[in-house]
């Protein structure tokens, strides 16, 4: 696989990558800024950098304890920021006490599950799951232009 990254004709904005490289979780996150990058409206830096951290998280937790490779995609609507990411393991995420002193982690899916609106572990077909994370586009008028930022 070693990483490919599409763009989607079908859903115009929407970014799709594969992966199962040492290097992926970085190229994730590049994509990811990327993808941000280029939405309108704009999001704002801090919920750009911070879409960034979940697609990081998310990432990473696919190759620590889902098997090594995953599936990211992203798409955007008016109203939200939509992840998925897929990974061969059925197991879904667990929710573990963080390690403060070991080094170990247990920091990721705490914030997955803060920093996003709704995430959501969905089951195969077949084997494996899939991640569903939304992060909310939050719209305000300023001097009659309309912005756009994720709540959180």
């Amino acid at each position: 696989m070693n990483g490919t990254a599409t763009t989607s004709a079908a859903a115009p904005a929407a970014l799709v990558i594969e992966d199962d490289s040492p290097s992926g979780v970085a190229r994730a996150r590049d994509a990811t800024r990327t993808f941000a990058r280029g939405l309108d409206p704009a999001l704002e830096a801090e919920a750009a950098e911070t879409l960034t951290l979940v697609v990081s998280e998310l990432a990473t937790n696919a190759v620590r304890h889902g098997g090594g490779s995953y599936t990211l995609r992203l798409d955007a609507t008016a109203e939200s920021v939509h992840v998925a990411v897929s990974d061969p393991s059925a197991s879904p995420p667990r929710e573990r006490a963080p390690d403060l002193s070991g080094g170990t982690g247990g920091f990721g899916w705490h914030m997955i599950r803060r920093l996003t609106d709704s995430v959501t572990t969905v089951p195969g077909p077949g084997q494996g799951k899939t991640i569903y994370a939304r992060l909310n586009r939050r719209h305000t008028e300023e001097g009659g232009a309309a912005t756009a930022q994720l709540s959180w």
